[in-house]
């Protein structure tokens, strides 16, 4: 799925107080998603002793894919209450990191590298 047409679709599916004027909820749905997909990663720490991701169990790994789901959604509705694409987004971020690897700077500090 390309992500115009997720991010048209999510959009259907936006149900949250004065959608297409509030950026506040999708950004802090965003920041407990996040959270969540931590959470789970923790825990693959704390109870199964899981450092690669060769060794998560299915069902985890199954789980860990949904909360990922979940990301995105909110990142789409964000962007969709800023009035910015996914699309464009991503593709500025691969033209950010590729300029960064072109001039040797991947690593290290700082936005405006």
């Amino acid at each position: 799925m390309e992500f115009s047409e997720y991010q048209k679709r999510a959009r259907e599916t936006a149900i949250y107080p004065d959608v297409g004027e509030n950026f506040i909820y999708p950004a802090l749905g965003l920041a407990g998603e996040t959270g969540e997909v931590i959470e789970h990663v923790k825990k693959l720490m704390r109870d199964a002793a899981v450092s690669k991701a060769s060794d998560i169990p299915e069902d985890r790994r199954d789980n860990l894919e949904k909360e990922m789901g979940d990301v995105v959604w909110y990142l789409a509705q964000l962007a969709s209450e800023l009035g910015l694409e996914l699309e464009t987004i991503a593709s500025r971020n691969i033209e950010k990191l590729q300029s960064r690897k072109d001039r040797g700077v991947l690593h290290g500090d700082g936005d405006n590298r």
